[in-house]
Formats: C-alpha cells, structure tokens, sequence
C-alpha cells in the first residue's frame, strides 16, 4: 500500500482545489510522520490544513512501538479502533496530491513506480481525519488514506508482490470532492470508495527517492 507520495505546492491549493493555502510549510514528498496538506469541509467553504501523515503519529505512541496507520482497509475502517470514532463520525477528508509511489515486481524485483492522471494534473483520494490536544492547549491534526481492493484494477493490480493482496487508494473525482467532505453518513460514504477507471491514470517507474524513508518495523492495523 501507499507508503509515499508527492504533495501538491501550496499554491495549488487556491488554484486548483479552491482552498486557502494555510501558513505553514511541506516537503514536496511525504513519508510517515511528514505533516502535509488536507482538505476538510468548512463552514461555508473546504478549508485546507496541515496534518501529520499517519492517524497515530509517532510522538503519541508509547516509546520503542510504531504502527504504520498511513493506510486504512475500507472493510475495517468502521471495526478497528484507531479509526472508527473518526469514520463514524464522517471525519472526511481529501488528502491533494500530484502522485502516489507503489513497487511493482512485473522484472521480477520491487520498482518504484508512481501513479497518477494521465491528464497530469493534481488529484486527490480518499482519507479520514482527527485532532490532537498538545500540551500547550493548541490543536493538531493526523490523517490516513483509505485503500480498496485492486486484484481486478488493470492498472493497480500490477502494483505489490504477486502473491500479496493488491490495494490501491481512493482517487476521488473532482466533481464529487464536496459531496465526500459533506457527507454525514458513513454507509452512504462507502459509495465514493470505488476506482477510478484505468483509462485516467498513469504509471511511470520512478526509482529515485529523494528522501529517504523512517527506518524501523512498523505493525499495521488491519
């Protein structure tokens, strides 16, 4: 699953996704723990944060455990305790994007690929959300991706080791971003956790990264 992928520059978050650019900074490629730009529902319009990748960061984990929350099952996501209070309370959100890294093994080795339209433009998927209380009474946010099944997705089935469960993340089309963040139902919201046709997406091998990713093992809910 989705370990990585490249954020969209900040101001493509006005041009592009019709939200305020908030103040503080990303990295153009996010890993575990990387605070990042999402998207939630506003009062009167979607309203950009920052948020650490990941729904449990690191820093709130009891000293020496690491679990890799970046990507939630939509099978389980209203079951598993890290995430039903935030899918249950259709804590939505789109997490922007210019593409998404997964290994393909077609030569036999992991190669890094990424994924992305075919029109080249930025794109966002699917994720939930929450906030933090920190010390000094202030706010923070964390969030994760929510992946579907892919054994059948032409492109996406390509993706992971042959043997594996293939997974891919949910692209959301732009037409139905506001209809994601505003519902209020869960049930109802599992109706936009569906694929986006191959024909509009892409794959290229992309083999340099230019950060390197937090070392350690990592335990996945799932």
């Amino acid at each position: 699953m989705c370990v990585n992928y490249l954020a969209i520059p900040k101001q493509t978050l006005l041009s592009h996704f019709e939200a305020a650019p908030p103040d503080e900074d990303w990295p153009a490629e996010v890993w575990q723990d990387y605070q990042a730009p999402i998207l939630v529902a506003g009062d009167i319009a979607r309203q950009a944060i920052v948020a650490n990748y990941g729904f449990l960061p690191q820093r709130k984990l009891p000293k020496d455990t690491r679990y890799s929350t970046m990507n939630a099952r939509a099978e389980t996501i209203g079951e598993l305790k890290s995430y039903r209070g935030a899918w249950r309370n259709s804590q939505l959100c789109l997490v922007p994007m210019l593409g998404f890294f997964e290994p393909c093994y077609e030569s036999g080795k992991a190669v890094r690929h990424q994924i992305s339209l075919a029109s080249g433009e930025p794109f966002a998927v699917a994720g939930i959300w929450r906030t933090w209380e920190e010390e000094n009474d202030q706010l923070s946010y964390s969030f994760t991706q929510i992946t579907i099944n892919a054994d059948n997705h032409p492109l996406m089935k390509r993706m992971h080791k042959p043997n594996d469960e293939m997974r891919s993340l949910v692209i959301i089309p732009e037409c139905d971003y506001d209809a994601w963040l505003d519902c209020k139902n869960p049930e109802l919201a599992r109706a936009f956790l569906k694929h986006l046709p191959a024909e509009q997406m892409q794959t290229a091998e992309n083999p340099i990264q230019r950060t390197p990713p937090k070392t350690g093992h990592l335990f996945e809910e799932s």
